[in-house]
């Protein structure tokens, strides 16, 4: 189900540059692998092998559950490394920032590329922007000043439940969507996390993602770092700093600075 990486935040920005026109969501799902938006494959430890410790877990969901209860905004660094098992290793690095906010039921969700290259030190300016709101997904490429809308249509709701992955999301909903272990306690940058281990229960998921690794904050109740794996052996850690949990985001934000020359693209099937 290769759309899904064009679901989850970090997975948006993949390299999305020079994408034709698509409308469906089968269609992109086809589609995006070209983008080199694959994420990673279940590797190390087995599901069956994962630490049994249901205190700690339940912990950790409830901790979580108590967050959303109250989320309104977050907004973070962020730094992806993209890993490709056929080279064996990782190839881009992409750091920005990445912000969400949520009104009644919907959550909008803007990441903010600054910086791209082949590795840490090869990074130059590469601006771009993803912007998941009301049903549609529109990326903005400020180099070709060109932005690209989808419209997610009848999937918008799933989409939606991916964005707030590891942000916002409550660990009742983590546990419906996924079967869901707790490996332990991990401190990753100097930061007291619990490691929850997510292995999605739908097939046509796991296609995709075999595994996707979360690293909460113990305090915030949100992921400070994330790790999507793919059958193919690839994948993507994320890792964010800076984390700020329900501060004010300035409205202009969740805009595109466009020029009056930027063209808009509907993908159509």
């Amino acid at each position: 189900m290769k759309l899904l990486s064009l679901i989850v935040p970090v997975a948006l920005l993949g390299n999305l540059s020079g994408a034709p026109p698509v409308n469906s969501f089968a269609t992109l799902r086809a589609t995006a692998a070209s983008y080199d938006c694959t994420f990673f494959r279940l590797a190390g430890m087995p599901v069956a092998q994962a630490a049994a410790d249901p205190a700690g877990l339940d912990a950790v969901l409830k901790k979580m559950d108590a967050v959303a209860a109250t989320f309104h905004t977050a907004q973070a660094t962020f730094e992806w490394d993209t890993y490709e098992k056929v080279i064996d290793e990782v190839d881009d690095v992409q750091t920005g920032s990445i912000y969400y906010r949520r009104s009644g039921q919907d959550v909008e969700m803007m990441a903010d590329v600054k910086m791209a290259g082949s590795s840490a030190s090869t990074q130059k300016p590469e601006p771009k922007f993803v912007l998941y709101s009301k049903g549609r997904v529109r990326i903005y490429q400020p180099k070709a000043d060109q932005i690209t809308d989808y419209d997610l249509g009848k999937n918008s709701s799933e989409i939606g439940s991916y964005v707030v992955l590891g942000f916002g999301g409550s660990g009742q909903d983590l546990q419906k969507a996924f079967d869901v272990s707790y490996l332990g306690p991990q401190t990753v940058n100097g930061v007291a996390t619990g490691e929850l281990q997510l292995v999605p229960k739908s097939e046509k998921v796991r296609n995709t993602y075999n595994k996707i690794l979360l690293w909460i904050d113990l305090e915030k109740g949100v992921s400070v770092q994330q790790q999507f794996w793919t059958p193919q052996g690839d994948y993507r850690l994320t890792k964010y700093s800076g984390i700020r949990i329900n501060d004010k985001i300035n409205e202009d934000v969740f805009k595109f600075k466009t020029t009056s020359k930027t063209q808009t693209i509907l993908p159509r099937g």
